[in-house]
């Protein structure tokens, strides 16, 4: 009941998988309703679905999260660790949506949206997609087969995805991931001190 009062007014919210190989999160229409092993948000911005789909989000959630089994098996995306604690460039509900940070991240959002969609509705899957047990086009245009694959054009709108968010933070392009990481916990216990 809590979720259906959130979303009442959307018109699409972002879910993600509770376990999955590769920390994705898309759109969906706010007319599905997911199980329990589905995470949503009630959230239709591209700012906050574009920092949900930074580097510096997976690299939060990866290290908060809970790992399955083996790495190839995926991690646990839990709501309390990997979500509440996240320190996102400002609070939810307080970026200011005329700021040109918040814009270039939703720019940044929609342009991988569009390139991911446009794989994912592609008429032309080759035959290595499609595998030696003669998969359907369907079942081989998946997200998880995208990331497994990893295309440059995929690498590239991730890259500039981050460099948006990581401006919203006012970070350096070419910080490493354990620097990315100790800047997140520094502004997590920031945070946490001013509330």
């Amino acid at each position: 009941p809590g979720l259906r009062l959130a979303v009442a007014d959307l018109t699409r919210v972002i879910a993600t998988p509770g376990v999955a190989k590769h920390r994705l999160f898309e759109w969906i229409d706010v007319s599905i309703l997911c199980n329990q092993g589905t995470l949503v948000f009630a959230r239709q911005d591209d700012y906050f679905f574009g920092v949900l789909n930074s580097t510096a989000h997976e690299l939060w959630a990866r290290r908060t999260g809970t790992q399955v089994r083996e790495a190839e098996s995926g991690f646990r995306y839990t709501p309390t660790s990997c979500f509440e604690t996240f320190p996102f460039p400002w609070p939810p509900g307080h970026e200011p949506a005329d700021d040109p940070r918040v814009q270039a991240i939703a720019q940044a959002a929609r342009e991988l949206v569009e390139k991911r969609d446009r794989w994912l509705q592609a008429d032309d899957a080759t035959a290595a997609e499609l595998g030696a047990k003669k998969k359907s086009r369907a079942e081989a245009r998946t997200l998880t087969n995208l990331y497994n694959q990893r295309p440059t054009w995929l690498d590239l709108a991730h890259k500039k995805l981050d460099l948006a968010v990581f401006a919203a933070y006012g970070w350096p392009a070419d910080l490493a991931d354990q620097d990315i990481l100790a800047r997140l916990l520094a502004l997590n216990h920031e945070r946490a001190k001013a509330a």
